[in-house]
């Protein structure tokens, strides 16, 4: 059982208007995307020994606007519901589940600087494995203020586990450490990545 913070929780006009409540995480994450520099990540992405089953880049940026507006959604979905029940119980689950949000948000925000930008992939694997477990439960309890809230939940939830197993992988498969994966740039090289197999998979691109 979890508890509802105001201090920690995301103001409740975010939750009550369809618009933010859908854009804000939008906007969040493109931003922290842009901020770590899309073209690095992108190589940096490839030039990692990765495990079977790897989407190719391009497939996140789309599947993430996706995954933010269905949370945002969800969010818009659960409290406008479970604020005009008149069942205490179900405000006290829709104003618990706010607080849950805000922390899932906050530790899916937090990943992509840990692994791309800090190259912290201990560290990115364990805020993954705590972001997974708190959107399943945040699933639990906004599914009992509203089924539709419940299921938008759903994809993103799958997506995490996917997630959560390529970060593990990647970790495993490169010794936990990326930043040992990086050199200086040989001289002439304009390339905006320092990693040492930078050469092979550029030309798979």
């Amino acid at each position: 059982m979890t508890s509802y913070f105001p201090s920690i929780t995301l103001p409740s006009q975010v939750f009550a208007q369809p618009a933010a409540s859908i854009l804000l995480p939008i906007a969040l994450g493109t931003g922290i995307g842009f901020a770590i520099r899309p073209v690095d990540t992108e190589r940096t992405y490839l030039a990692l020994k990765q495990p079977p089953y790897r989407p190719p880049p391009y497939v996140f940026g789309p599947a993430w606007t996706v995954l933010y507006g269905l949370m945002g959604y969800s969010a818009y979905r659960a409290w406008t519901t479970g604020m005009a029940s008149f069942n205490p119980e179900t405000r006290e689950l829709t104003k618990q589940g706010a607080t849950l949000y805000t922390i899932q948000l906050a530790l899916n925000l937090l990943w992509m600087p840990l692994f791309f930008g800090l190259k912290r992939p201990i560290e990115a694997t364990v805020d993954i494995v705590a972001l997974t477990g708190v959107t399943g439960y945040l699933t639990y309890i906004w599914g009992q203020v509203d089924v539709v809230a419940g299921w938008a939940l759903v994809p993103y939830m799958g997506w995490l586990s996917f997630a959560t197993y390529l970060t593990v992988g990647v970790g495993y498969l490169n010794n936990w450490n990326l930043a040992d994966k990086e050199r200086e740039r040989p001289p002439g090289r304009t390339s905006t990545t320092k990693y040492v197999d930078e050469a092979s998979e550029n030309k798979a691109l």
